[in-house]
């Protein structure tokens, strides 16, 4: 990384479970950067990473060069949006990491182009636990340039970067990697269950399938917090349903008959009513525990993941 790159000051608005691992990620990697959120007490514990803590969001667009930004939903985007707009320099990039549908993305990049900044769609995909790490997926949408510009600072929030295309491609691999984890989470608590309810001894049944053809990514994480019963993988139902909202949005709008994302939708939808949308997204499995009054609980699984 050279002093050139590391030249460049960076903004984060929006701190929360993800957004504040990757602002942690640029601090630790010697980015200058100024961070908001509207919880003040996220914004002053990278305070003590280093962060120049700002006042609000134009307050933060004040101090940068770009900034990065990592929100719960379009509508709190695009009124971020608004509010940075008046203050960025000509030129500035607005790297957005948080999952919208490609078609904010693209209504949101044609509105930052209009005063002169460029939007560069940087979903991440992976888990909080690897954003912590600095080891998260990038999965980025924009011009080619852009991205080579802001690469140093992006290649230290994660370790794997996927250049995807034009701006709104990054948007369309992101719900896809999502709706399969939905699916598979799905998929997990049944196939736990029915371990438990076959006799099984649960944490050998989990440790077997993680060395079978039938692993995923969802059964070695998501699958151990289920077990733990903490379900907590800092991702909540209404999040869940937000993604797999824009999922079945792309398939009326390609010809895809998504009957798996469909049936899980509901499953969701279920859990929310059952738990609240601010419950952690795992518990769609504790439906099916209520349900037969059968609990899907190992020793030695963690409460969250490292």
């Amino acid at each position: 990384m050279g002093r050139k790159d590391l030249a460049m000051k960076y903004g984060y608005i929006g701190l929360g479970n993800l957004g504040g691992h990757i602002a942690a990620s640029l601090l630790r990697n010697g980015f200058e950067v100024v961070v908001y959120d509207r919880d003040a007490t996220l914004a002053e514990r990278h305070r003590a990473m280093g962060a120049t803590v700002a006042a609000s969001a134009a307050d933060v667009a004040r101090q940068v060069d770009h900034v990065f930004t990592c929100l719960p939903s379009p509508a709190v985007s695009e009124a971020v949006l608004a509010e940075m707009l008046p203050h960025l320099k000509p030129g500035a990039t607005w790297i957005e990491n948080s999952t919208l549908s490609r078609e904010d993305i693209l209504r949101l990049g044609e509105l930052a182009a209009q005063s002169g900044i460029t939007l560069l769609e940087c979903p991440v995909t992976g888990g909080v636990h690897l954003a912590a790490r600095g080891e998260i997926t990038v999965l980025v949408g924009g011009d080619a340039a852009v991205v080579d510009l802001h690469k140093p600072a992006l290649q230290v929030i994660g370790n794997r970067l996927f250049h995807m295309g034009p701006l709104g491609t990054a948007a369309i691999i992101k719900v896809i990697t999502n709706m399969l984890a939905f699916i598979h989470l799905k998929a997990c608590g049944e196939s736990l269950m029915l371990a438990k309810r076959g006799g099984l001894d649960l944490g050998q049944a989990w440790h077997a399938i993680a060395a079978s053809s039938g692993t995923s990514f969802v059964h070695e994480t998501e699958g151990a917090l289920i077990l733990n019963g903490s379900y907590d993988i800092a991702f909540n139902i209404d999040l869940a349903l937000k993604d797999l909202g824009f999922a079945l949005e792309f398939g009326r709008e390609f010809g895809v008959p998504l009957e798996l994302a469909s049936m899980t939708n509901q499953t969701y939808v279920a859990a929310k009513a059952a738990y609240g949308g601010t419950a952690q997204s795992p518990m769609i499995a504790k439906l099916l525990e209520d349900l037969l009054q059968t609990d899907l609980r190992a020793e030695g699984f963690p409460a969250r993941l490292e």
